[in-house]
């Protein structure tokens, strides 16, 4: 009589090449988190614009004989509660430039940048860069 045992449990080869398909797996779920992440940071940004375009045509509207202001200051408590900051860095802020007859905003996108609506400068840098996406009236 043969005494022969079977021992049940996984190899070490199984248990590796487990471990090997999961990393992998979590590493492709990372990496598509992040990019969803800057997404909806850009998101953010695009919504701020707006927002802040709604401002100026608000001011420019009430204040006919002035224009659009100079800072976007001048629209805090009024027309908008505060100053939207960058969502992924508060000492980053959107780019403006005004005048009485025009205006120039400005953001950083993450993720490719949409179409330039605009061809202006606005007066501060984006987000410690260039700003990738602009619009005016």
């Amino acid at each position: 009589m043969s005494n022969t045992t079977k021992e049940k449990g996984f190899t070490l080869i199984e248990l590796l090449v487990v471990i090997a398909i999961i990393g992998l797996l979590s590493s492709v779920v990372l990496a598509s988190l992040n990019n969803a992440r800057k997404k909806g940071r850009d998101a953010r940004r695009l919504a701020d614009i707006k927002q802040l375009q709604l401002a100026l045509e608000l001011y420019s509207s009430d204040q006919a004989a002035t224009g659009y202001p100079a800072a976007l200051s001048s629209l805090v408590s009024t027309y908008i509660q505060a100053e939207p900051k960058d969502p992924s860095n508060s000492a980053w802020s959107y780019g403006y430039s005004g005048s009485a007859t025009t205006y120039c905003l400005g953001a950083r996108l993450e993720t490719t940048p949409l179409p330039l609506s605009a061809s202006c400068t606005p007066g501060s840098q984006c987000g410690g860069g260039n700003c990738n996406y602009l619009v005016a009236p």
